[in-house]
């Protein structure tokens, strides 16, 4: 076995055209040399975000059964972290939980890393009504790792994030409800340079935040390869600093790549040398 390789348990979405999801997660994690047991709650034929689709939501019952499948096979005691996304039935927070609660029974050490998904600051919540809650309520609670953008990271606390004091206020009440490790994937602060975007990581050992110049475009599934970088490199080494750094570089890099191919769907696979070495064009920097 390679040294750092671990092995993670992925619950997301998966599309055939496109990168969102695990179609957007797995491939990267798998290029820093991870092994990926992807689990898939949706098979649809592209994002939602066209706004037309095919293909089915796989009901609850049935992610459960491929995930107590994978614990048949003796494996769960060497599943290092479990990593969800986009949870598209009401009823996949159940399965999440429980699949969480079954790894940490075999493998006490194993993390749980979990992006919250339900919207942005520009458009709102674009989840069901009953996921938000679920998410505060029942989820959020039994993770690690969160990874929320400063939309969901205020609706998970209650509290409003927008400058730098509220979003760390924010974020300390969001280590109360159980997390150890918040990272906030779009600071948005009133007073930066306008061209300008940061993240900001807080864990036991400090808190830190990057800055890296703003592309004036959305791309989706550039959420879930954040969340799934950062999760990789903060397992295999505990530095988050270390892992916020290398997570910008790659995700920049790859979002530039995109944006000057003017490609509506992320040129994941082009980007491939972003991730297995990251530039490191940007620094971490304490708070």
């Amino acid at each position: 076995m390679m040294y750092g390789m671990k092995n993670i348990l992925s619950i997301q979405s998966a599309v055939a055209y496109g990168h969102v999801g695990n179609s957007a997660a797995v491939f990267p994690l798998q290029r820093l040399g991870h092994e990926v047991l992807p689990v898939n709650t949706v098979n649809y034929s592209n994002h939602t975000g066209y706004g037309a689709w095919r293909g089915p939501m796989i009901p609850a019952p049935d992610v459960a059964e491929v995930i107590k499948g994978i614990g048949e096979r003796g494996v769960f005691g060497e599943i290092d972290a479990i990593l969800s996304g986009y949870q598209g039935g009401d009823e996949i927070a159940g399965v999440i939980v429980d699949a969480v609660a079954a790894v940490k029974a075999e493998n006490p050490n194993a993390v749980y890393a979990c992006d919250p998904v339900m919207g942005n600051a520009k458009s709102g919540c674009h989840v069901s009504d009953n996921i938000p809650p679920l998410l505060r309520d029942k989820v959020v609670p039994v993770a690690d790792i969160i990874t929320p953008n400063q939309f969901e990271l205020g609706y998970l606390t209650g509290l409003e994030a927008g400058d730098l004091d509220s979003t760390l206020k924010a974020v300390d009440a969001a280590k109360a409800m159980g997390p150890q490790t918040v990272l906030v994937t779009s600071v948005l602060r009133p007073d930066r340079d306008e061209n300008t975007i940061e993240m900001l990581v807080s864990d036991p050992k400090g808190t830190w935040i990057i800055q890296t110049p703003h592309i004036p475009f959305k791309r989706n599934g550039s959420g879930d390869v954040t969340a799934a970088l950062f999760t990789g490199h903060y397992i295999e080494s505990g530095d988050a600093a270390d892992a916020l750094a290398k997570t910008a570089s790659s995700v920049f890099d790859l979002l530039e790549l995109t944006h000057e191919a003017d490609s509506r769907e992320l040129k994941l696979v082009e980007a491939q040398e972003f991730y297995a070495n990251p530039r490191m064009q940007f620094t971490a920097r304490a708070l």
